[in-house]
């Protein structure tokens, strides 16, 4: 009964070794292929359930909307530029007229 036991839990210890070394290597990938970065950077909640998140993946940088129900890319930087805030047209002064008129 104890050798049977004994089997039982190498058997599953190898198991489970074999199948983290083959999601380590990539699920399908075959020999010589390149290896697929996915890297998380941010994340931001803007709802109870939906999120912002900025993602790397394969030198690409997106920001993608994440839901329940759905996932949406909604703007990509390729080759991982860092995104360059937009600037603003015009500035307002604090008597909420446009500054230098």
């Amino acid at each position: 009964m104890v050798i049977a036991l004994a089997i039982v839990l190498g058997l599953a210890y190898v198991c489970l070794r074999f199948l983290r070394q083959w999601q380590d290597r990539g699920l399908g990938r075959r020999e010589g292929e390149p290896d697929r970065q996915l890297r998380f950077v941010r994340a931001l909640a803007v709802g109870q359930r939906e999120r912002l998140m900025l993602v790397e993946a394969e030198g690409e940088l997106m920001l993608i909307g994440v839901s329940p129900g759905s996932v949406t890319l909604l703007r990509n930087w390729g080759d991982g530029a860092p995104p360059v805030p937009a600037a603003p047209a015009f500035h307002l002064r604090s008597d909420g007229r446009e500054a230098g008129a």
